[in-house]
């Protein structure tokens, strides 16, 4: 079988990791980038990495959609903030037929791929990857890199184990990335809403690393409750998530080296954060289902606050 030509659309800390470790395995990869267009298309790529450092000096690097070639399978690594440019940047690159693979956070996200792109077969991918891009073209990947990925169908129906899922994981695979294949992509994105929901938000609202939260009684109460907002709002979908669940994710955090999470990343340099997708989204689910979680509601109404004000201080400066 003819190996799968991959496009990157957002090589940063999620895009520039994945997409170096699959060119790395010998895929051909074909890079879409903005600021960084000109360091990586005369430096390559720099990955310092848990499990060793690599360099890729030569990229196919592109400042444009319409530069690149058609390509399988199209990685979707942009922040959420920037979805409404993928009608421009999807399209012109996406074979007849071929693949989307969104790696994401957050709910609702594949539905608007889906409309964009309706040709195309869409999977979704939760992240588990401590990364940050710490200058153009430079990726420090700290720890973790597992993805788990399903794909999508109309509806949220689960779809299963498909071939296409198959075939993209086996090549995630041979290049040394960690993947689980899931049957019911909407359970497993919920399923990372257990950790996203509170560490993201609250590292921002507390300005804290997982670190400082895991360490104090009160906020690590304060992720567990709300984690568990998150399992009902799950279970109001018919998607169900075992209470020890919470406990694992708990132990995880414990056990991770102390990060700053990438909302609290985004806060900080200035960025607009994935609040809709990551908060606002799920609320709403959870709403329309009947569910009670006033937790996330609390926290997604702080966050927009703090969004709000930020953005208001630079209209006025």
């Amino acid at each position: 079988m003819k190996a799968r030509r991959y496009g990157i659309l957002g090589t940063g800390a999620l895009g520039g990791f994945y997409g170096a470790r699959l060119q790395k395995a010998g895929l051909e990869v074909h890079y879409l980038l903005h600021r960084d267009y000109e360091q990586v298309k005369q430096h390559g790529l720099v990955v310092e990495s848990v499990d060793g450092d690599f360099n890729l000096p030569v990229v196919h690097a592109y400042a444009s959609p319409e530069e690149m070639p058609r390509c399988d399978v199209i990685v979707v690594a942009l922040k959420t903030t920037q979805n409404e440019l993928l009608p421009e940047l999807i399209p012109p690159i996406v074979q007849p037929g071929g693949i989307v693979l969104v790696l994401q956070n957050g709910l609702g996200i594949e539905a608007e791929v889906a409309a964009i792109a309706p040709e195309a077969h869409i999977l979704g991918g939760l992240c588990f990857l401590c990364s940050n891009k710490v200058g153009p073209g430079h990726i420090r990947h700290l720890d973790y890199g597992q993805i788990v990925l399903g794909e999508y169908w109309a509806g949220d129906v689960p779809a299963g184990i498909t071939s296409r899922l198959e075939q993209v994981a086996e090549d995630f695979r041979q290049a040394g990335i960690p993947i689980q294949v899931e049957p019911d992509l909407l359970l497993a994105r919920w399923r990372k809403l257990v950790w996203n929901i509170p560490y993201n938000g609250l590292s921002v609202v507390l300005d804290a690393q997982t670190d400082e939260m895991m360490a104090n009684p009160m906020t690590r109460s304060l992720a567990t409750h709300l984690m568990q907002e998150v399992v009902a709002a799950a279970a109001g979908y018919g998607r169900v998530i075992p209470a020890e669940f919470i406990g694992t994710m708990l132990t995880h955090t414990d056990n991770m080296k102390p990060y700053r999470t990438s909302m609290k990343i985004d806060y900080d340099e200035g960025r607009p954060m994935e609040i809709e997708t990551m908060y606002g989204n799920p609320l709403r689910a959870a709403q329309q289902a009947g569910v009670s979680t006033p937790r996330i509601e609390m926290l997604y109404q702080q966050l927009s606050f703090l969004d709000k004000m930020r953005f208001n201080v630079r209209k006025m400066g």
